[in-house]
C-alpha cells in the first residue's frame, strides 16, 4: 500500500543506469537500433544514410530539443511509438540485465513512496522492473509515453513536465528527491524545489536517446544535494535529504 505519511519523502527513480546497469549490453543494443532506425530514415529508401549522417543529425536533434527522439518527431514524422518500439526491441533481455543485490530491500528501507519515472517507454521500462522483482514497491510507473504537455512529448528534463506531474501527483517539490544518473534531468530538478541524488557507478555509456552526454567530470554540482557511487548507499545519506 502507498504511504500515506504526508510528511514523508516521495522518491522519483529513474531507471536506467540508476536501478541497473544500462551500459553493460542495453544502452549498446539501443544504441544500435537506434543508429540503424535513423539510417533508414534518412536514407533515399534504397541505401541508408552514412555513419557521419546519422551522428550529425543525433548531435544537432540533442542540442536543438534535449533528446533525438524529438528531432526525429518534428523533422521526420516519425511516430513515436514506433521509433521507441523498435529502438527497444531486444531479443532476450533478461540475459542483458544487470543490477546490484539487495535492491528490493533497499527500498523497503527507504521511508516514504516510490515513483519510477523514465525516459524509457512502457513496455521496456515494465519488463526490466519485472527482471528486477521491483515493480511492488512503485505506487506509479511514469514511462515516457505518459510525459505529455499539451499533447506534445515532454521528458526528461522538461521543467514543464515535471510541474505537471507534481500537480497531477498532489505534491510539492520540496517533499520530493529526484534520483539519477543523468546530470541535465537533476539540474531542471533541483531549479523546481526538489532534492537531488547523483548516481554515478554505472557511466560508462549515455543515454542513447540523447538526453545527456557523460560528465567531464564526476565531481558533484551545487544543484546536486547528494552523490553516491550507488542506490545502496541512500538510506546512510539520508540526513543530507532531510
Amino acid at each position: 500500500m502507498p504511504n500515506i505519511n504526508r510528511s514523508a519523502p516521495v522518491w522519483l527513480f529513474d531507471l536506467d543506469n540508476t536501478l541497473h546497469n544500462a551500459s553493460h549490453a542495453i544502452f549498446p543494443a539501443i544504441t544500435a537500433n537506434m543508429n540503424a532506425y535513423i539510417a533508414r530514415v534518412l536514407g533515399d529508401g534504397g541505401t541508408p544514410a552514412s555513419d557521419a549522417a546519422v551522428n550529425a543529425a543525433r548531435s544537432a536533434y540533442w542540442r536543438r530539443y534535449g533528446a533525438t527522439l524529438l528531432g526525429m518527431v518534428k523533422h521526420h514524422q516519425v511516430a513515436a511509438a514506433d521509433f521507441l518500439r523498435q529502438t527497444h526491441a531486444m531479443d532476450d533481455l533478461a540475459s542483458m540485465i544487470r543490477a546490484e543485490r539487495g535492491l528490493a530491500q533497499l527500498l523497503r528501507r527507504l521511508p516514504g513512496r516510490k515513483i519510477l519515472l523514465t525516459n524509457a517507454p512502457q513496455r521496456y521500462s515494465r519488463d526490466v522492473m519485472r527482471h528486477l522483482g521491483l515493480q511492488r514497491h512503485f505506487s506509479h510507473h511514469v514511462a515516457i509515453e505518459a510525459m505529455q504537455v499539451h499533447r506534445q512529448l515532454r521528458p526528461k528534463p522538461s521543467g514543464l513536465m515535471l510541474r505537471r506531474l507534481l500537480r497531477r501527483q498532489g505534491l510539492r517539490a520540496g517533499r520530493c528527491i529526484l534520483v539519477e544518473d543523468t546530470l541535465a534531468n537533476l539540474r531542471s530538478a533541483k531549479a523546481l524545489g526538489l532534492r537531488t541524488v547523483w548516481i554515478t557507478q554505472y557511466l560508462r555509456m549515455a543515454d542513447p536517446i540523447g538526453m545527456a552526454g557523460l560528465p567531464k567530470t564526476l565531481n558533484r554540482p551545487a544543484y546536486v544535494d547528494v552523490k553516491v557511487k550507488s542506490v545502496r548507499h541512500l538510506p546512510a545519506r539520508m540526513q543530507r535529504l532531510r
